[in-house]
C-alpha cells in the first residue's frame, strides 16, 4: 500500500492510500477522473562535507591531548573525507605533510617542500619594513654589512 496525492482537472486536491495496481477513484468532491500529482517531501537531518586534511587537528594539544572519545571522532570524519575525494577527486587537496602551521603561517601552512619565505615574504609580515621579528619596530639590520664567509 502506498499513499498517492491526487488531483482533478477541476483543482481539487486530496491523498489515497492504495495498491499501485488499484485504478484511481474519482474526485470526492465533484466526481471527476483524477490523474496522481508529485508529493512534495522533506529530507531530515543535514549534509555537511567534512573538512579537509588541512583543517584537521595537527597537534597533540589539538586533540585536546589525546581525548579518546574527540579522536574517534576525528578519525570517522577523516574517512568520511577520504571516501568523498576517492568519487571526487576534485575535491582532494594537497597532500603534502604540513611541516609548519602556526605563527606566521597559520594563514598559509607550509608543506613539505616548499621554500622557505623570508619574513617580508611571509603571509602577514612585513609592515613595510625588510626585516622584521613579528612586530612593528626593526632592530637595525639593515645598516649592518653581511658577514664575510
Amino acid at each position: 500500500m502506498a499513499i498517492y496525492e491526487l488531483a482533478c482537472e477541476t483543482g481539487h486536491r486530496f491523498e489515497v492510500i492504495q495498491s499501485f495496481t488499484a485504478p484511481l477513484p474519482d474526485c470526492p468532491d465533484c466526481g471527476a477522473a483524477t490523474r496522481k500529482i508529485p508529493s512534495s517531501f522533506a529530507l531530515g537531518g543535514t549534509a555537511a562535507v567534512p573538512p579537509p586534511p588541512e583543517r584537521m587537528p595537527q597537534t597533540w594539544k589539538g586533540t585536546y591531548r589525546g581525548d579518546r572519545d574527540y579522536v574517534t571522532a576525528m578519525r570517522r570524519t577523516a574517512e568520511s573525507r577520504q571516501k568523498l575525494e576517492e568519487r571526487y577527486p576534485e575535491l582532494a587537496g594537497d597532500r603534502r605533510p604540513v611541516v609548519a602551521h602556526e605563527g606566521r603561517y597559520e594563514a598559509a601552512p607550509l608543506r613539505a617542500g616548499d621554500t622557505v619565505p623570508t619574513p617580508s615574504e611571509a603571509p602577514g609580515h612585513g609592515h613595510g619594513h625588510s626585516r622584521t621579528h613579528g612586530h612593528t619596530h626593526t632592530h637595525g639590520h639593515e645598516s649592518k654589512p653581511p658577514k664575510p664567509a
